[in-house]
């Protein structure tokens, strides 16, 4: 892969043409001979994204991850193809995520970051929240309903809520506010931006950090149902 070398710690147009031709390559002949163009086009800018971010992730929890490796707080281009029918050796798209246990990940609140070919996204959420999470965490929205109003109320528009909601109202007649986000089997709240530019851009950090401090409130408000968890012993499956 030829190019200028993209400047220290930024994504540039060779990182997304990076990822196209992985999608359109997939196999591990190409990967070997091109592995310094991810280092340079990807992994050392993610790397470097993390280290700006980490001032800004550890003043809104001490405890957050924030080691800038692979399996830390870096995705693996390399995919798990043992249980999956998609065969593809590698992934045409890398992510960053600010989290506090590895372990039990997909269960938790976890900041994001996600660059693919055509658009890059961002945001907070669960990734598979189970059930019994998702129990907890209407029971605090209705417990704490004053709390989860002030963390979410200026969210939206700003930020998409995405998550598969459930066909009928679990409770009926709750204000619109609530219920948006009670009835979501899980959820997530993400911005989608589709003009590649903008991620070629200095200003990404700052705009990494401003949308990380707005969704802060209710990151707490989540943890807090996960020191519950953790206090009451629950144990995630």
């Amino acid at each position: 892969m030829d190019g200028i070398a993209a400047p220290h710690g930024q994504f540039s147009r060779e990182s997304i043409a990076f990822l196209s031709e992985v999608k359109r390559q997939n196999n591990k002949e190409w990967y070997d001979s091109n592995k310094p163009a991810y280092k340079t086009y990807l992994l050392e800018p993610f790397q470097h994204l993390v280290e700006s971010l980490t001032p800004t992730m550890q003043s809104i929890d001490p405890h957050i991850e924030v080691s800038p490796t692979i399996g830390k707080t870096l995705s693996r281009i390399y995919r798990d193809t043992r249980f999956s029918k998609d065969k593809s050796l590698f992934r045409d798209r890398m992510w960053l995520t600010f989290k506090r246990d590895k372990k039990h990940w997909i269960d938790s609140p976890v900041y994001f970051f996600e660059i693919r070919p055509d658009a890059f996204y961002y945001g907070l959420g669960y990734y598979a929240a189970t059930r019994a999470t998702m129990d907890r965490v209407r029971e605090n929205i209705l417990r704490r309903e004053n709390e989860f109003m002030n963390a979410t109320e200026h969210l939206l528009p700003m930020f998409e809520l995405a998550g598969e909601t459930y066909k009928n109202p679990l409770q009926p007649d709750q204000p619109e506010e609530i219920a948006t986000w009670y009835n979501r089997k899980s959820f997530s709240v993400m911005k989608e931006n589709h003009n590649i530019g903008e991620l070629f851009k200095p200003q990404l950090v700052n705009t990494l950090a401003d949308a990380f401090t707005q969704l802060a409130p209710l990151y707490i408000f989540l943890i807090r149902v996960e020191d519950e968890k953790s206090r009451s012993g629950n144990t995630l499956t």
